[in-house]
């Protein structure tokens, strides 16, 4: 059974304290990737209050769009791939988050993030099952929340604010936020604010006028008064009620109470309009001190205090409101069923490989060409005999967000297997010893001597037995430490990356978030600036590699055909799109993508079923490669 209202808020002070300490580690994380593109935020009915909040913040602290959508929205008004999706929801059970789950995966957005308050959910459990995912796990202290969002609501939202603070190194501080949110939430402070507006509750209907950093606090208010039938509410900032909002006013000054819910940027322009409202109107004024992050959060906090207190006098608990039968019925209707997660695997390869959807592509006429190319690709395919494979490492073998960690183990089971059988292998990287050591912890030292390591893209090749391999202490050639003294001279790149300077390769590795299209244009300027010949920039899924080599990742497989002779090889990397650093080797003709794929029809498809890549989708293929008399055959 629900708890009564006035049980939950009490708990907001102990909810700030647990958002304030709990781990954002992984939430950070997650929160660099977004902010390297625009975000959508999904939620429904409390969770789209912390949708609004994340994408407020999201475009605050990062200057990339953010937007909110309900899953219906997401369902009808699809997010481009570039884009990140964030879903929240508490419970992680109504049908509504996990149908949008669902329309999402198939859609395989730049990144698709699910932060939740059950770690036993049926969102929860399918977001494990794929583990590109961001599966962001936050059990309230509080508990779960009655029938209205409250500490979930509040909790989720601060720690977004603490792990975007983080991300994106602002200059906003936590600490001195969450000092104000403990004073808006102190005794002191509630009854102050109780007393301001307790007068306004003999009128019906509430206006929220707000400044624009304030308006999650307004729209959560406007859903608060519905869900829990407390009264009328509408809402709207300082400058936007005066094109023609006020004549509400006008006519319906009688039954009207005004909240003002300030921000300190906003006082002089929020009092000059509240100067010029009739006097028999009534008027509370919330002010919300501090910069526009703790703006934000506390008017989230005046949010649940004030729907509780209008409650109070209106002889309504919003925690147990009472729910209708035929509520009830509603909040079970299932979501309409999203085309895109009925759609077979050549439709979505196709579809990954066009940069196009289905109808889109019939719609142009399109259609068969590409479908045409598809079945040319997979006969090449299911034809070849191989004799080996080349393997890309980051965000192919291992998850680009785990790089420090060894091989998943079935990875690794699968290619002891096929080595043990025959297959000849080589992983191009633009790591150095680093995946030396990381291989060589998981894959028996009988096999060392038959796996050959392309590192720094390809530049320098040996075998994983040889221990004097990667050289690191030779330094950069001529044309690459002027490109690399440029680089160190550039007060931006100084800033932003961590430069790494070796015989044939510099490596950028952002140091905070980043795009990765601004790092490679600053080493195009370099370069550039230099007039470097025989110099190029590649982007692998962590960083900037600058090499002097005509033919990088495109060695190994030189190597590997002076090894195996005539036999068929498979290449496999992440990066396939130029300038990724897998474009050359995804050129082969038998080559797939666990990710991004290039523009050519004849190579470099992504054959993974829908809604999954990285390592997952590699395990995919590798599955698919049966011995037969030698060789091996794709099934």
């Amino acid at each position: 059974m629900a708890r009564p209202y006035a049980q939950e808020i009490e708990k907001l002070t102990e909810t700030l304290t647990w958002a304030g300490s709990a781990s954002t580690d992984d939430l950070a994380r997650a929160v660099r990737t977004a902010v390297l593109g625009p975000l959508v935020a999904v939620g429904s009915g409390g969770s789209l209050s912390a949708a609004h909040f994340l994408a407020q913040t999201h475009q605050s602290l990062s200057g990339q769009l953010g937007r909110t959508a309900t899953p219906s929205e997401l369902l009808n008004e699809p997010a481009p791939r570039s884009a990140a999706i964030w879903l929240l929801s508490a419970g992680g059970s109504n049908v509504d988050i996990n149908g949008a789950f669902e329309d999402a995966v198939a859609r395989e957005p730049r990144q698709l993030a699910v932060l939740c308050g059950r770690a036993q959910s049926r969102l929860s459990d399918r977001t494990q099952q794929h583990p590109y995912c961001d599966l962001l796990l936050y059990e309230p202290s509080a508990g779960k929340d009655g029938f209205l969002a409250t500490n979930s609501l509040f909790g989720f939202s601060a720690l977004i604010l603490r792990a975007y603070l983080a991300a994106t190194q602002a200059n906003a501080d936590w600490d001195a936020i969450e000092q104000q949110m403990s004073r808006l939430l102190s005794a002191e402070n509630q009854t102050t604010w109780r007393n301001s507006t307790e007068h306004l509750w003999g009128r019906s209907t509430t206006v929220v006028l707000h400044s624009p950093t304030a308006r999650v606090g307004a729209i959560d208010l406007e859903s608060k008064f519905t869900e829990a039938a407390i009264g009328n509410l509408h809402y709207a900032d300082w400058r936007n009620f005066a094109h023609g909002r006020h004549h509400w006013f006008a006519k319906r000054g009688r039954e009207s109470a005004i909240i003002a819910l300030i921000g300190d940027d906003d006082e002089p322009l929020a009092e000059r309009t509240l100067a010029l409202i009739p006097d028999d109107i009534p008027v509370a004024r919330l002010r919300l001190p501090g910069p526009p992050e703790a703006v934000s959060l506390g008017a989230l906090a005046a949010s649940l205090l004030l729907t509780g207190w209008a409650g109070e006098a209106r002889g309504i608990d919003p925690g147990r409101p009472g729910v209708p039968e035929f509520g009830r019925k509603l909040y079970g209707l299932p979501l309409r069923k999203s085309v895109k997660s009925r759609r077979g695997a050549d439709i979505a390869a196709i579809e990954r490989k066009a940069f196009a959807s289905h109808a889109l592509l019939v719609e142009r006429g399109q259609f068969k060409f590409w479908q045409s190319a598809y079945n040319d690709f997979d006969e090449r395919l299911r034809a070849a005999s191989f004799s080996g494979a080349v393997l890309d490492y980051d965000g192919t073998i291992v998850d680009a967000r785990a790089r420090t960690l060894p091989p998943d183990k079935d990875i690794v089971q699968v290619l002891v297997r096929l080595i043990e059988n025959g297959l000849v292998l080589a992983i191009a990287t633009g790591r150095g010893k680093s995946v030396r050591l990381s291989l060589r912890e998981v894959l028996p030292k009988a096999l060392w001597p038959s796996v050959t390591i392309g590192y720094y893209n390809g530049l320098e090749i040996a075998p994983l037995s040889d221990d004097r391999s990667p050289n690191d202490t030779s330094r950069p050639t001529e044309a690459l430490a002027a490109v690399a003294a440029r680089l160190r001279a550039q007060p931006e790149v100084s800033l932003c990356a961590e430069q790494t300077d070796r015989a044939h390769q510099i490596t950028l590795e952002p140091k905070h978030s980043l795009r990765e299209d601004h790092l490679w244009l600053l080493a195009q300027q370099a370069i550039l600036s230099e007039g470097a010949s025989g110099v190029r920039v590649v982007r692998s899924s962590h960083s900037i590699d600058i090499i002097d080599a005509k033919r990088a990742k495109g060695a190994v497989i030189d190597a590997m055909r002076k090894r195996i002779g005539s036999g068929a090889i498979l290449c496999v990397g992440d990066r396939g799109r130029w300038p990724g650093n897998d474009h050359e080797l995804l050129a082969e003709p038998l080559s797939l993508s666990v990710d991004e794929v290039n523009l050519d029809p004849a190579t470099c498809w992504h054959l993974g079923s829908q809604g999954s890549r990285g390592p997952a989708v590699l395990l995919e293929y590798l599955r698919r490669l049966r011995s037969h008399e030698g060789r091996f055959l794709w099934e």
